[in-house]
């Protein structure tokens, strides 16, 4: 087998290595997790098939072709200081006079579901010859004099089942578009 660099010049790998990679390809995760300790002189955690082979087999090459020159190695390394990797920024990075300026509002974590009713509706829903009314609040919602964090919550409270709240009270797309077309 050949293979052709960037530039067009031929290498031919050495059989020896090409058997190699070919019997690890049909090697157990044991056996191979086994290789990869003998090739890179350590331990792996991962139990990865596909990953543990790449490596390994790249590894075999770069071990019968020659691994990478040292200016290469040199400029990986350059890269590599030179990476700002942080991606978030630290939680007091920004001040003024020393005092944190927060850049979000605290007053609520989430955005309002926009699937939901303004604040002071009720919905109603006949379940088993009961109509369950459940009253939209500003911060949940409220069955029976209860407040519950979720429509789910409340849902499981008046049924006993688990729900997602939504469809339980005709407020996904399929129960609104046939709500509209009986009301028109």
């Amino acid at each position: 087998m050949t293979v052709v660099d960037g530039h067009g010049e031929e290498n031919i790998l050495e059989t020896a290595v090409l058997m190699e990679i070919e019997k690890l390809r049909r090697t157990s995760l044991a056996a191979m997790r086994q290789q990869y300790r003998e090739v890179f002189g350590e331990e792996t955690r991962c139990r990865h098939r596909e990953h543990l082979f790449r490596r390994i087999a790249w590894r075999l090459q770069a071990l019968a072709e020659g691994d990478l020159t040292e200016r290469a190695r040199e400029r990986a390394r350059e890269i590599a200081r030179d990476a700002d990797l942080r991606i978030i920024a630290p939680r007091e990075f920004f001040t003024v006079e020393g005092a944190p300026v927060r850049t979000t509002r605290k007053e609520s974590s989430r955005p309002a579901d926009c699937r939901l009713p303004l604040p002071g509706t009720l919905l109603t829903r006949d379940w088993k010859g009961r109509t369950l009314l459940v009253e939209v609040l500003p911060d949940g919602f409220r069955f029976e004099n209860r407040r519950y964090p979720s429509l789910s919550a409340a849902a499981l409270a008046a049924t006993g089942t688990r729900w997602n709240g939504l469809a339980f009270f005709g407020l996904t797309g399929r129960g609104r578009k046939e709500q509209r077309s009986a009301q028109e």
